[in-house]
This record gives structure tokens, C-alpha cells and sequence, in this order.
């Protein structure tokens, strides 16, 4: 049971050092909108340019993800280029798989862009007020 212990604070360790769930959005979007181009519907929309940005730009979004997962120090890059990527898809991939992906995309590389490293964690008012009474 130790093995799975120490694999569960380790990658606690390493989640808490980079925009995780930005990444992981960022990069579920752009998996979710490539699954959509490849659906076997009769109702999937083929809306503006078709053929290779409609691949190339959510397999970018993947990437950008990935790189934001394994790259923190570079994140505000990889967010903006994201964001740009990811409302490139509305045009592009079945209206941005179908709104989900879209959003997905949008809000990963809003979280990405958010997230600031070495942050103390908030104090409630509470606390504060509690610290501020007992002060000298």
C-alpha cells in the first residue's frame, strides 16, 4: 500500500507546481474536438474551411495542453496561443466540437493564464481579523 501512497504525494507534489487542470482542459478540448470531426453522424456540421485546419488546429490545442502540463514556466505563451487556437476552432472543427470542446478549450487556457506560481494560500477574513485581535 506504501507504493501507492508514495505515488499518490508524488504526483500531488507535481500537480501543485504547474496550471494542472488548465493543461488538462486545454487539452481535453482539443481531444473532444477531434473526436467530433471524426464522428459518424448524419448530423455533423462541416462549417467553414475544411481539410487540414480542421485537424491541425485542435491537435494544436492538444499540445498546447501537453506543453502547459510539462512546461509551466512558458505558460503565458502557451495559454494566449490557445486561446487563440481554440476560438479558431468555432470556424473550423464542427463549431468547436460542438460548443463542449470550445469551452473546454477556453476556459483550460483561462486557467493556464490565471495561475500564479509560489502563491500563499488564501487567508479567510476570519483569520485574519482573529490575527489582527490577537497582535500586540
Amino acid at each position: 500500500m506504501s507504493g501507492v501512497d508514495g505515488f499518490r504525494s508524488a504526483f500531488r507534489r507535481w500537480r501543485a507546481d504547474r496550471p494542472f487542470w488548465g493543461g488538462l482542459s486545454l487539452a481535453l478540448g482539443g481531444a473532444w474536438i477531434l473526436l467530433t470531426m471524426k464522428a459518424s453522424l448524419k448530423v455533423v456540421l462541416h462549417v467553414g474551411m475544411q481539410g487540414l485546419a480542421g485537424y491541425l488546429l485542435p491537435a494544436l490545442m492538444v499540445v498546447l495542453g501537453l506543453l502547459v502540463l510539462f512546461n509551466p514556466a512558458q505558460r503565458l505563451f502557451y495559454s494566449i496561443t490557445g486561446i487563440l487556437i481554440t476560438l479558431g476552432t468555432w470556424l473550423t472543427s464542427n463549431l468547436g466540437g460542438f460548443f463542449v470542446g470550445l469551452l473546454l478549450g477556453a476556459v483550460g487556457s483561462c486557467l493556464a493564464f490565471g495561475w500564479l506560481p509560489d502563491q500563499e494560500p488564501r487567508r479567510s477574513r476570519r483569520q485574519r481579523r482573529k490575527e489582527a485581535a490577537t497582535a500586540p
